[in-house]
């Protein structure tokens, strides 16, 4: 009988009644007379979806391997590759990212022509731009030059100096140069 008495939770109080004063219940049942801790919690799974609305985004929210060029790093010549790029430094030269996309930090600072399947300025910018499929001027950005692209946003309070071409087909920086030595001539 002592045995019973330590294991507490396995033993209710019979009804008086004049059945047994104390009924061992077996662990795999449930004591009635036992008030819970807590009511029992029922989850009910969402009918509906999780939606998300697309957002203008940045190039480092396109791929998370992000290729860094910070504020402090100057580059004189020419850049190119076929990952994304985030430019925050001072760049004079040529820029040619035909598989990836590029950002122009606030602080960045770039006198060349860029070249990318997407591209998004914030900073000052004097070239021209040859965006693949999408250019993008944010608010702080300075740009000075022609924009050739089929798709473009530009924020209220971007600066733009030159011309904006809208077409599918792109002409590739070489073309243009070439297009212009003719026209001089």
């Amino acid at each position: 009988m002592r045995g019973d008495l330590r294991s507490a939770a396995n033993i209710r109080v019979a009804p008086k009644d004049g059945g047994a004063m104390w009924k061992r219940t077996p662990k795999h049942e449930k004591n009635p007379d036992t008030p819970s801790a807590a009511p029992p919690v029922h989850r009910v799974p969402s009918q509906e979806p999780v939606k998300t609305l697309p957002t203008a985004q940045s190039v480092e929210s396109f791929s998370p391997e992000v290729t860094r060029i910070g504020k402090s790093i100057m580059i004189k010549g020419e850049v190119s590759g076929s990952e994304n790029t985030y430019l925050d430094g001072e760049l004079e030269g040529s820029v040619g990212l035909l598989d990836g996309s590029l950002t122009v930090g606030p602080n960045g600072r770039i006198r060349a022509d860029l070249q990318a399947r997407n591209i998004v300025i914030q900073g000052r910018v004097d070239g021209n731009l040859y965006g693949l499929e999408r250019v993008e001027l944010k608010k702080s950005a300075v740009f000075v030059g022609d924009i050739y692209t089929p798709r473009i946003a530009i924020e209220d309070g971007a600066f733009l100096e030159g011309n904006v071409r809208i077409g599918k087909e792109i002409p590739s920086p070489q073309t243009r140069k070439e297009d212009d030595t003719a026209a001089a001539k």
